[in-house]
């Protein structure tokens, strides 16, 4: 069984930073691809980044440049790191993982989620 828990949303100020943290019990980096994604309500779920289990990285163009996944193998931890964040960026961030050598930017791809953390950027 594969349990992920986000951490690290909360309220911010435009053009701040936020690291998200996603802990991972019951899998190794080794075989899995990992991804984050957000959500507005009434939204559908889009994806930000993802890593694969070779560490390959894949980033969506809309935070290219500010957003950067990364993974600590000996502790189980993925990080989103968040920079200049814009009003646009506020929603739910989830973590998810996928037994795959790769990580795209699908939802249907990852079987497990974890409950997510908000993120709220005012302007």
């Amino acid at each position: 069984l594969v349990v992920l828990q986000e951490s690290g949303g909360g309220s911010v100020q435009a053009g701040e930073s936020l690291r998200l943290s996603c802990q991972v019990t019951g899998h190794t980096y080794r075989t899995h691809s990992m991804a984050w994604f957000r959500q507005v309500p009434g939204q559908q779920r889009v994806g930000v980044a993802g890593i694969d289990a070779d560490g390959t990285t894949t980033v969506a163009d809309s935070v290219k440049g500010r957003f950067t996944i990364s993974k600590d193998n000996t502790k189980n931890i993925l990080y989103l790191e968040m920079d200049s964040l814009e009003s646009a960026d506020s929603a739910m961030y989830y973590c998810a993982a996928e037994r795959s050598n790769s990580a795209p930017l699908i939802p249907d791809f990852y079987t497990y989620w974890g409950p997510g953390t908000q993120v709220t950027v005012s302007s």
